[in-house]
């Protein structure tokens, strides 16, 4: 399916991407507005702040509600910032239109459940409102665009996507892995979607948060959502992970802004030199086919099995071993021969069982 989009339109001051900015969690009437002022004067222009707060467990700090929107209705009246929030459910749907939200995003526990998703989609029928999907909590791209094509098939338009990173046991680094390349492939899909950064949630540590911001704006992307407190310390929910309005200044003063759409004489004559080496690398690909076919003729005669794990495995590691040495990551190595493999045994059945 093809999504019907519009533009967002959100503010910008040009010199910078789309940023929406502001606390984890509204916890305090005192805390939003004194977080809002900080980063108007710094010339913000989209407030965030979590109204409802999706917890792990039962016990925790799970938002103000509703007591919560009229401080934000306060944050857009005083300091003309476009207001920002996460629904959940219909009920907070009904909610946040009720108190004038601008812009509502779905969190990734949300958009990984389709019944959730519907349900959302349906109370947004007829609203004119940006809504920003973020990606599901496991690495699942069709789950994702499943749930931007469910709020653009009730009549929204105006959509993005926020990549917040994907849920693993691997915590050495990140709090959830960018796994750049799904979005990535997102936006290869969709190409007029927006799609915000939230570097926050990828990274878990405000230490990380400013390389992730870069990162993101290497790979083109349109904007970012970044948590920001005026006194992170003692924030309510993930405090490690926000940083204070001077921070956040001063980290998109840093940034350096890529453009896609400059195109020299140099890169095209790289591009050529891909192209001829891409072409050289299916032609040797055809021909490891042509010795596979030929193995699986070898073991049809020999009444040999198609799979081969000690040889498998010499492959995987040799190969992997060769590429680090090459200067790759021999687990990409591993990966790719892996898919290569996979081929290989495809042919070889269609061999044996003619």
């Amino acid at each position: 399916m093809e999504l019907e989009l519009e533009k967002l339109q959100l503010p910008s001051d040009n010199e910078r991407p789309y940023v929406i900015a502001g606390p984890c969690s509204a916890e305090t009437e005192e805390q939003v507005m004194t977080t809002a002022r900080q980063l108007a004067d710094k010339g913000c222009h989209i407030f965030r702040a979590g109204v409802w707060k999706p917890r792990t467990k039962p016990g925790g700090f799970e938002g103000n509600g509703e007591t919560a929107l009229p401080w934000m209705e306060r944050v857009k009246k005083e300091t003309g910032m476009l207001i920002a929030t996460e629904v959940a459910t219909p009920e907070h749907v009904e909610m946040a239109m009720k108190y004038d939200m601008d812009i509502l995003w779905v969190g990734a526990r949300t958009s990984a459940n389709p019944f959730a998703m519907q349900a959302l989609a349906d109370s947004l029928r007829g609203a004119d409102v940006p809504v920003l999907v973020k990606n599901p909590v496991n690495p699942d791209l069709e789950l994702w665009i499943g749930a931007l094509e469910r709020i653009n098939q009730a009549g929204v338009k105006r959509l993005g996507a926020i990549h917040r990173g994907f849920s693993s046991y691997d915590k050495k680094i990140y709090r959830n892995l960018p796994t750049w390349q799904i979005p990535i492939e997102l936006h290869r899909r969709i190409p007029a979607l927006p799609i915000f950064c939230d570097p926050s949630h990828i990274g878990g540590s405000r230490e990380l948060v400013a390389p992730l911001c870069q990162q993101a704006m290497d790979l083109g992307f349109d904007g970012l959502i970044v948590e920001s407190h005026c006194n992170p310390d003692s924030a309510w929910s993930d405090a490690k992970q926000q940083v204070t309005p001077d921070v956040l200044d001063y980290i998109l003063s840093l940034l350096v802004l890529r453009d896609e759409s400059v195109t020299t004489e140099g890169i095209v004559q790289l591009r050529k030199q891909i192209d001829e080496i891409d072409n050289q690398v299916m032609d040797l690909l055809a021909k490891r086919m042509r010795v596979c076919r030929e193995i699986g003729q070898y073991k049809k005669e020999h009444n040999m099995t198609v799979i081969q794990t000690n040889r498998y495995n010499e492959i995987l590691d040799k190969r992997g071993a060769q590429g680090s040495l090459c200067g790759m990551d021999s687990m990409f190595v591993k990966r790719v021969y892996e898919e290569i493999h996979q081929e290989s045994i495809r042919q070889q059945f269609e061999i044996i069982n003619k």
